[in-house]
């Protein structure tokens, strides 16, 4: 059996449109469903004088019978015939959900939770699945062009290496074309290497700087093309501010998908500027594929 699209469901709609977008992936993928509710205090130390969660004293009855079965009836109405499977977990939603990863295809949530801080943009789960979780993580925001490409974010690093590979099998699943958008500017062709290093240098050549980041462009394209005959690629060179052009072109997309990391990321972290501005700012669905370190 194909591993399962996995789907976190905590009540908000937010994670009830997952669940929507959830089912038609399990079914363009030909894998089961797997519907996932964390049920029990979050994770991390306790305010003071509060009383330590525990099971007992609470049923799991109404969770079943309310929020999953709604869920799995709302996932069969929008892929009918899929196999479904649900199940409570006692244990942080983080947890649960990077535990459950680890044996899925893909995973997916909604972009806020009953648990966000108001004025916050992205739920914590979300953000915590996109640097820790062991499968790509979609999650679901935006109104996504049905119609549109399969967006992809090229920046050339080596652990960007896995987004570039899904992308393309990703548009070769839902037949749409793929658009290679990398974005450059005077202030991209370094990364800062710690301490007494200088972020950037502001680049006189631009023109040198230009053919180089369109070589890095082709390259990435080329060496996928030819196992996806099938996709139509655009490939886009742009000059601009990363972040900005990356949301604007989300407009137009069905899907976006990102690397964890890019080339100009600060060791250490997690996930790099470009893809938390995706999970935060983009008008369509967001797949953030972490590669090897």
């Amino acid at each position: 059996m194909s591993d399962p699209v996995v789907v976190g469901v905590d009540g908000s709609t937010s994670s009830f449109d997952a669940v929507d977008v959830a089912a038609r992936e399990a079914r363009l993928r030909g894998a089961p469903l797997r519907i996932v509710h964390a049920f029990g205090h979050p994770s991390g130390p306790l305010p003071p004088g509060a009383t330590p969660w525990s099971p007992a004293g609470h049923t799991l009855e109404p969770m079943v019978r309310g929020q999953l079965v709604r869920a799995e009836e709302q996932a069969h109405a929008a892929a009918p015939g899929i196999e479904i499977t649900r199940s409570v977990v006692a244990g942080d939603a983080v947890e649960v959900l990077e535990i459950e990863s680890r044996s899925a295809a893909l995973t997916v949530v909604g972009s806020r939770g009953l648990t966000g801080f108001s004025g916050l943009l992205l739920g914590s789960t979300a953000v915590h699945l996109a640097a820790h979780g062991h499968c790509p993580l979609m999650v679901v925001r935006g109104r996504p062009d049905p119609s549109g490409p399969v967006l992809l974010a090229v920046e050339g690093s080596p652990a960007g290496e896995a987004a570039v590979d899904f992308a393309f099998a990703e548009a070769a699943l839902r037949g749409a074309p793929l658009v290679a958008l990398h974005v450059w500017n005077t202030w991209s062709e370094r990364a800062y290497e710690g301490p007494g290093d200088p972020l950037t240098a502001v680049v006189a050549d631009t023109e040198h700087l230009r053919e180089a980041e369109q070589h890095l462009l082709d390259r990435v394209v080329a060496d996928r093309q030819a196992a996806y005959p099938q996709v139509t690629v655009d490939r886009r060179l742009v000059r601009s501010r990363v972040r900005a052009a990356l949301i604007e072109a989300s407009r137009t997309a069905q899907l976006v998908i990102a690397g964890a990391r890019g080339r100009g990321g600060f060791t250490g972290l997690l996930l790099g500027s470009a893809s938390q501005a995706l999970l935060h700012h983009a008008d369509c669905p967001v797949t953030v594929v972490r590669g090897k370190e």
